[in-house]
């Protein structure tokens, strides 16, 4: 009985592993750069686009390879600021949801590598879900071209802060950044992507090591360990005292930045000891806070904690912030953009 060829998926291949792939199949290396362009610059979504490959070449390319790893499912846009949410599926029929953001001077892409997420942090939407699998990094990059060719603006910023926690897809997340590190993939340059992480102390070691110079945000959310460890059980894991010291390596490799990003949780994390913790750590880290309100997880029917978790008030945020920046903290108060859709910030969720 003849078995048929399981197809390459060629969304995902750096251009090294794109040439193996056209040697493999007795067609000359040159080829590859021809259709790394096509797919990550051109954003071509079938071979026939790709007009300077040969018509006997496209139809080898139909027999062998697999071009594209996601489909959009639906859409729905905010009526509130015109942020748009994305839910996709992926050829084995799972789905993940990814949002952009339009804003005055730039359009930002809250992207996934993970379908669900196996963090369980309480104050989001993901944890609730559970967690399927990792993404491959053409599923990560396919958000990117998708999105970018169904909305009307250009992207301008990439965040890799959707469903799951990018350092635990390490490989397929590297590879994501490689292909957008490429002079060929236009559009988006490595200074305008930022990697989000629960805190993962060796990884965060391993990405300063890789040369690959994106900014990272770190969901820190409390300074006090026990604090942290009840509303994101990572931190039994990997403490916060290991994870700052990462964070310092991080900034001496790469001289970036580092973002703190931390959701107001009324007496959990918004007290006076709270931001006096702040300040001590930004002392120790070249840093900047993103204060984020807390967003609604009704929509997933949470239960425990999650269940329990009170917004601080938009004016004692504020507050907050007025507070840090009288000590010279640099801060930011992020409006919530999206919740009318369930796609802010915490909020990205689907039932299996």
């Amino acid at each position: 009985m003849e078995t048929k060829t399981k197809k390459m998926p060629l969304k995902g291949l750096t251009l090294d592993e794109l040439k193996d792939f056209f040697v493999s199949i007795d067609e000359p290396k040159f080829r590859a750069t021809q259709v790394f362009n096509w797919m990550y610059n051109h954003k071509a979504v079938s071979f026939d686009e790709m007009l300077n490959v040969s018509k006997s070449l496209r139809e080898k390319l139909a027999e062998f390879a697999l071009l594209n790893t996601l489909e959009i499912h639906s859409t729905k846009t905010s009526s509130q600021n015109g942020t748009k949410k994305f839910l996709f599926s992926t050829l084995e029929g799972n789905k993940i949801e990814s949002v952009v953001i339009p804003e005055l001077k730039r359009v930002t892409l809250c992207l996934s590598t993970q379908v669900g997420c196996p963090l369980d942090c309480k104050f989001c939407a993901t944890g609730l879900m559970g967690y399927k699998k990792n993404l491959t990094a053409g599923e990560i990059f396919d958000q990117y071209l998708l999105t970018q060719k169904n909305f009307d603006r250009p992207i301008t910023n990439i965040v890799y802060m959707g469903m799951g926690e990018p350092l635990l897809n390490f490989q397929n997340t590297l590879k994501s950044l490689e292909i957008f590190k490429e002079e060929m993939t236009k559009g988006i340059s490595l200074k305008k992507v930022t990697i989000s992480t629960a805190g993962i102390a060796p990884k965060i070691k391993e990405l300063a090591d890789s040369g690959l110079k994106v900014r990272l945000a770190f969901s820190l959310h409390s300074c006090f360990e026990p604090i942290r460890s009840k509303i994101m059980p990572i931190n039994e894991k990997y403490p916060l005292r290991e994870n700052i010291e990462a964070l310092k390596y991080y900034y001496e490799k790469n001289k970036t930045r580092i973002t703190f990003e931390y959701v107001m949780l009324k007496g959990l994390n918004d007290r006076e000891e709270d931001i006096n913790m702040l300040v001590k750590l930004t002392k120790r880290i070249p840093s900047k806070i993103n204060l984020i309100p807390f967003n609604s997880l009704q929509h997933m029917n949470p239960i425990g904690l999650s269940s329990e978790l009170i917004p601080t008030t938009r004016k004692k945020i504020e507050d907050f912030a007025n507070r840090l920046r009288s000590f010279n903290v640099t801060v930011m108060v992020r409006d919530t953009q999206g919740e009318d859709i369930n796609a802010a910030c915490g909020q990205l969720a689907i039932k299996f």
